[in-house]
């Protein structure tokens, strides 16, 4: 057996990359959690809905700052708003963000303290 006999042409290798579409926004929601705020932010939202006052005293920033972090977050999909009265409550939107947030945070938390990772 020859290693050329293991080797997928390029042909079939292009076929399994996801689309240049899928690749921009991914590429774009990795680039807002690649901001400490924003990743704050978003751990927070992941586990239920909050206001930006409750938002700005978990973690320290001003009012406007965490505003405009929402505004990015929302622009790339990441966040969802609802309304309720005068308040706007804001989630992480689905399963699939919070569990790329979830997965982010251990596979740092294995990064950070020597731990193996899961295979």
């Amino acid at each position: 057996m020859y290693a050329r006999d293991n080797v997928a042409g390029a042909g079939d290798l292009q076929q399994r990359l996801p689309r240049d579409s899928e690749v921009l926004a991914a590429t774009d929601m990795l680039r807002m959690l690649a901001d400490g705020t924003r990743l704050r932010l978003m751990c927070l939202l992941g586990e239920g809905e909050h206001d930006v006052s409750a938002l700005v005293s978990a973690v320290g920033v001003a009012r406007p700052a965490v505003s405009q972090h929402l505004a990015k977050l929302r622009l790339a999909g990441l966040v969802t708003v609802r309304r309720d009265g005068r308040r706007a409550l804001y989630t992480a939107r689905g399963g699939h963000v919070r569990r790329l947030v979830t997965e982010v945070r251990h596979a740092a938390a294995h990064r950070v303290t020597g731990e193996p990772g899961h295979d």
